[in-house]
């Protein structure tokens, strides 16, 4: 067991009285592992109330002042230590089969245009095998095809255009191989939240949020992370979705920029 220390910084500057919708709190299937809460700071100190979304994610609602305003936390979480566990021989169910819950996580969503990969998508794994191998295979071919740079992001960059470019971060990533996953009759739902360099050799990159996937396989949902495509330790869930438009950190009802960004997972 270990203990990590998480948190963030997000300094805005708002024009007007700025509505936000903020997905900035661990998963609550976490929340037992937090040593102290992660309750939303903000600075100057604004009112906040609390929901859970369709998804189960925790959100908080605020009005940002006109002018700057941070948002902040800083805690510790208990993680196991390990690295995140593979089942390479988990089984695919027959989409007949699948739980009802799941369907939505097989259909096309704002970044994960199904219906215009699916012939790519089964040209390229028709062969591979069912089941966890080929939710692998697209996870390795995601992971060499791509390639990574800051430089790349961009707000309405889709799994199509990721295909297509080669290029992208963390969230591009889990889009195309959420896409693919689905096309191929997989269960896929969108991940992010925090993923800390522990066991990482140097040089590691600036802090950030982290984006992965989860594919329904065996009966349950397992990890995936075609960025890295290798376990990692201290994977801290903070929001699933269809994909990114479902667990975007802020979403914000107003001009506003975002000057500063910086976020932690350090060994406490």
């Amino acid at each position: 067991m270990i203990t990590i220390r998480i948190g963030y910084e997000l300094d805005y500057v708002c024009a007007q009285p700025t509505p936000m919708v903020l997905t900035l709190h661990v998963h609550s299937s976490r929340v037992p592992d937090l040593v102290a809460p992660d309750h939303l700071i903000t600075t100057p100190a604004v009112p906040s109330t609390a929901y859970r979304d369709t998804f189960g994610n925790w959100c908080s609602r605020i009005v940002a002042p006109p002018g700057p305003i941070r948002l902040s936390t800083d805690t510790f979480i208990r993680d196991s230590g390990v690295p995140d566990q593979r089942a390479p021989f988990a089984h695919q169910h027959a989409v007949e089969d699948l739980p009802g819950e799941t369907l939505q996580f097989l259909l096309g969503s704002r970044y994960c245009e199904t219906d215009r990969l699916t012939e790519a998508a089964w040209d390229l794994f028709d062969r591979a095998p069912l089941g966890a191998a080929r939710v692998q295979a697209i996870c390795d071919y995601v992971h060499g095809h791509v390639h990574f740079g800051y430089q790349h992001a961009g707000a309405t960059k889709t799994a199509w255009d990721v295909f297509h470019d080669g290029v992208g971060v963390c969230r591009d990533y889990a889009h195309l191989a959420v896409t693919l996953c689905r096309c191929m009759n997989i269960p896929a739902r969108y991940c992010t939240g925090y993923l800390s360099d522990i066991g990482v050799p140097e040089p590691h990159g600036p802090g950030d949020f982290a984006a992965w996937f989860e594919a329904y396989l065996d009966g349950r949902w397992h990890t995936y992370d075609p960025r890295n495509n290798k376990p990692h330790i201290g994977r801290i869930l903070m929001a699933r979705g269809r994909d990114a438009a479902d667990v975007a950190i802020s979403n914000t009802f107003g001009p506003n920029e975002l000057v500063s960004f910086r976020v932690w997972t350090d060994p406490a």
